[in-house]
């Protein structure tokens, strides 16, 4: 019984949690109506948008996983000097205000040979450096969770470290990887302050969604809004699936 009552408290209090993330949700695609979001999604500029967005959030995450998986392997595994610092360092993007983060990127870049404003490059790096903390952290994480010993008994049997990283390391940390890399590329979909700072055009939907709702209001940012979630969610859901498939 005191089991019960302790059961039926926790599911109370999270239940409140749960409905003010889902409700408003609901309320967005019933006031929308269904077929205003199909409707929408038809308009090229949306689906343009969306597309682009989905697209420069994937090349982000695909740039970390080459270079922030390894980053992470060696802060999993080795101690060294200013270790804490680096970990630290690594975190901060995700304190920084957004629209600081867009101004530090554009004194940076703006005047070098890549072309950065108003590009697709400028709207990978604004998302990439906002959401890369979640997928090294992640990664991180999987890694300490591999038992060393497979690793050392590797090395005895003459394996090299490249060998082990990928045969043994990165297998047994897939797991962690991919839901670290769901997470960047979700904080990447949702990026707005640094993005329009760096690209208004060509405009990601969240910069759209701004956009309509500045020019024409509610009425025409809403259906947007409905089809980047609709869209974002099923994909989230059908990796999630593959994933739970694969394991």
């Amino acid at each position: 019984m005191k089991d019960k009552g302790f059961i039926l408290i926790f599911a109370f209090l999270g239940s409140i949690l749960f409905l003010f993330l889902t409700i408003p949700l609901a309320k967005l695609f019933i006031s929308v109506g269904f077929v205003n979001v199909f409707t929408t999604i038809q308009d090229k500029q949306v689906y343009d948008s969306i597309f682009l967005t989905i697209r420069s959030a994937f090349y982000a995450v695909v740039f970390v996983c080459f270079t922030g998986v390894p980053l992470a392997y060696l802060i999993a595994r080795y101690n060294f000097w200013g270790k804490s610092i680096l970990e630290s360092l690594l975190d901060i993007p995700v304190m920084v205000p957004h629209t600081a983060a867009g101004i530090a990127l554009l004194i940076t870049f703006s005047n070098g040979y890549i072309k950065f404003i108003d590009t697709t490059t400028g709207i990978v790096s604004a998302m990439m450096f906002l959401s890369a903390p979640f997928l090294i952290n992640s990664a991180k994480e999987g890694f300490k969770k591999v038992d060393i010993k497979y690793e050392h008994v590797a090395r005895t049997l003459g394996a090299n470290k490249f060998s082990i990283f990928f045969s043994i390391a990165l297998p047994n940390a897939r797991n962690d990887i991919i839901n670290g890399a769901l997470m960047m590329w979700s904080r990447g979909l949702g990026e707005f302050g640094a993005v329009v700072m760096i690209a208004y055009h060509p405009m990601v939907a969240p910069v759209l969604i701004f956009d309509r709702f500045n020019s024409y209001g509610l009425k025409y940012s809403a259906p947007v809004a409905a089809d980047m979630i609709l869209v974002s969610v099923c994909l989230f859901l059908v990796i999630r699936f593959v994933n739970n498939r694969l394991n």
